[in-house]
């Protein structure tokens, strides 16, 4: 969550500083983390569980902007089609020949809007790809420990 509040990412990376920007910054690092996690078999459980956080504290928020009991499961659909279409997209960008380009493509429209600055595209593709590094760093035994220090 802290990952999520840095102002470079609302300033310099075009996110929208709002409820659906949010959103995007948020699932941007769930799906960073659970590409760390993928293919280590001691790390599923904390995948699930990261994953499973981030459909209630989604839930939360949502009740909390005021929607109602009866609109929350049809928004909480969407909002979980949406997450799982931005794995896909972002997946297939980090596994393309340009990652980088790939990225940038991949964020428009979705984490960043038309009225961002030109380069804020890059700068967020750039921003995932160090922290994917970074997150890519962190050995097994420090994430199962629960220290996920990767510095910025």
């Amino acid at each position: 969550m802290a990952e999520t509040r840095q102002p470079k990412l609302y300033e310099r990376c075009g996110i929208a500083d709002t409820f659906s920007g949010r959103f995007e910054a948020l699932a941007i690092h769930v799906f960073l983390f659970l590409r760390r996690c993928r293919g280590e078999a001691r790390l599923e459980p904390v995948a699930q569980e990261v994953v499973d956080r981030f459909v209630t504290d989604v839930d939360t928020s949502i009740r909390e902007l005021g929607v109602g009991d009866q609109s929350v499961p049809k928004r909480m659909r969407k909002l979980a089609g949406v997450f799982y279409e931005r794995v896909r997209v972002y997946d297939g960008a980090f596994g393309s020949e340009d990652p980088a380009a790939a990225l940038a493509t991949a964020l428009k429209g979705r984490a960043i809007g038309d009225d961002a600055a030109t380069d804020a595209a890059a700068a967020l593709a750039t921003y995932m790809q160090e922290t994917g590094d970074r997150l890519g760093a962190v050995s097994t035994d420090d994430i199962l420990s629960g220290s996920l220090n990767c510095g910025n």
